[in-house]
């Protein structure tokens, strides 16, 4: 079959959702027609297991990344392909940002359940606009263990936190991500590394993966793939990296990927 040995990972927010949140039938019809003739499609996104209800077998049928490659979810068989998580090496690290920052909320999301340190309004609403449930605690060992990641919202102090994560606690892995969360995650995990160990997992050579994306976060992915596709209206990031720009998101970008795809194959 033309796209057997071929997977497609796509970003969720602004990749494969339009700005109205909706993967449109265009879209669903491409990657049904992917799927049909052997290709396996999936999500990469920096959503958590909990955070994340928009699987559905008619256009995902392979394993879901989460927390930005950080875990790899079967909704199949309901089962947890790898998790590579953070736990008590960062404790350290969270009480310092916590004593230091007091305005930082600290977000703690295990396999199961979730958990913040200092609760703002911003990030009460982070956990329920994804429909998660979270537990306030004081300190980062009354959370369930381990974390698939932990993320830190200040809207005034982001920078001087990466700061002084960097010069303090330089064992910690983190990256800056929507608005002005920072996300700390496992050393040598991202979504690059995540997708690439996906593919090993399904026995995919690494010529044959594709991926796209629109954000900072989405570098890795779309460095490691065979071919990294992004939105036209992407930002800086992803497009400095980009092998090949393709629509906007509102225009159908996953679509126009396989369509691309199409024709190469």
């Amino acid at each position: 079959m033309k796209f057997s040995g071929c997977l497609i990972a796509s970003d969720y927010d602004g990749t494969l959702y339009n700005n109205e949140g909706v993967v449109t039938p265009q879209v669903r019809e491409k990657i049904a027609y992917f799927i049909a003739n052997g290709g396996r499609f999936t999500v990469c996104t920096g959503r958590t297991v909990q955070g994340f209800h928009a699987y559905e077998s008619s256009y995902i049928n392979a394993p879901v990344l989460h927390g930005n490659g950080s875990t790899c979810y079967d909704y199949e068989s309901n089962t947890l392909v790898f998790g590579d998580s953070v736990g008590e090496e960062i404790f350290g690290a969270i009480r310092a940002v916590a004593k230091s920052f007091p305005s930082a909320s600290i977000e703690m999301y295990s396999f199961y359940n979730s958990f913040v340190i200092n609760r703002s309004e911003t990030s009460h609403n982070h956990f329920t606009c994804q429909g998660i449930e979270y537990t306030v605690i004081e300190d980062p060992s009354q959370a369930d263990l381990p974390w698939q990641k932990v993320m830190i919202y200040s809207e005034k102090d982001s920078a001087a936190i990466q700061s002084f994560l960097a010069e303090n606690h330089p064992d910690v892995h983190f990256l800056p991500t929507t608005g002005t969360y920072i996300e700390i995650m496992k050393p040598g995990v991202d979504k690059g590394s995540g997708l690439l160990k996906l593919a090993d997992s399904l026995s995919i050579p690494h010529g044959k993966v594709f991926a796209v994306g629109d954000g900072f976060n989405d570098r890795e992915m779309l460095v490691a793939a065979a071919i990294g596709f992004v939105p036209c209206n992407g930002s800086e990031e992803a497009l400095a990296v980009a092998d090949r720009v393709v629509r906007s998101n509102d225009d159908g970008a996953v679509a126009h990927v396989i369509e691309i795809l199409d024709e190469m194959f």
